[in-house]
């Protein structure tokens, strides 16, 4: 008889040598994989801004490379209507980034997109020595900010109102780690969209607005107009019907 120890020691092996996935994503049920952890196949993007590197997408703006517009690394993967997707994220003090979903693209421009976005930025970037604004649903090219962090809000007619709070200030940024890795999970449900920082629920929005809202469409990550920054992206994860 296998002793129970030696069991679990096997069967830690085994999912070490199953190609393809950490044992982390192995447990979790129903997500599956975005990126190889090795290159940007099925990713689309301009190469001067996005690489993969060490297991991690990596975004950056150098001295040499500002921007002009802001620039996605968008996913080939689908246009996933209800989903959820986890993704581990740092990103330097003056850095400006975030997670665009439901998105469609800008015929004008390349690699652009306009939807909804997680937003993500460093602590410095308004030089306030925290993030101003990670965690918020903000959209891109659109009506903007949606759900400031800590705001639960129903939008109708394209007009926000705020319905209830998710927590003070205080109480919301020490649920963020502003110098390493942070888990942002974002849960898109019909019109009820969710975004969670390491476990905490930062925004919440119900998009009433029909004329206005998206139920469906591209993921991509953003690099932003501004001074040099890097940010890096590693475990992207998604559930989905049209995961691949």
């Amino acid at each position: 008889m296998i002793k129970t120890k030696t069991f679990k020691m096997l069967i830690a092996a085994i999912l070490l040598l199953l190609p393809g996935l950490t044992i982390a994503q192995q447990k979790d049920n129903g997500f599956k994989p975005m990126f190889d952890g090795k290159t940007l196949n099925g990713w689309e993007g301009d190469p001067k801004y996005w690489r993969a590197e060490n297991g991690e997408i990596i975004g950056e703006v150098t001295p040499e490379t500002i921007l002009k517009v802001n620039t996605f690394l968008i996913w080939k993967g689908g246009q996933p209507a209800d989903f959820e997707l986890k993704v581990s994220y740092r990103i330097s003090a003056k850095g400006n980034s975030g997670i665009n979903y439901r998105s469609v693209r800008v015929d004008s421009l390349p690699y652009a997109l306009k939807g909804y976005q997680a937003d993500i930025d460093g602590k410095d970037k308004y030089n306030l020595g925290y993030p101003r604004y990670s965690g918020q649903n903000y959209e891109e090219r659109g009506r903007q900010f949606l759900a400031l962090r800590g705001q639960r809000t129903v939008i109708e007619n394209g007009k926000q109102r705020v319905t209830d709070s998710l927590g003070t200030k205080e109480e919301l940024l020490k649920s963020i780690n502003y110098d390493g890795w942070n888990e942002l999970r974002i849960v898109a449900k019909g019109n009820s969209l969710k975004h969670y920082l390491n476990g905490k629920l930062m925004s919440e929005v119900t998009d009433n607005d029909a004329a206005n809202r998206k139920m469906d469409g591209l993921i991509g990550v953003q690099v932003h107009v501004g001074p040099p920054m890097k940010i890096e992206y590693k475990d992207f994860m998604i559930k989905s019907s049209l995961a691949p």
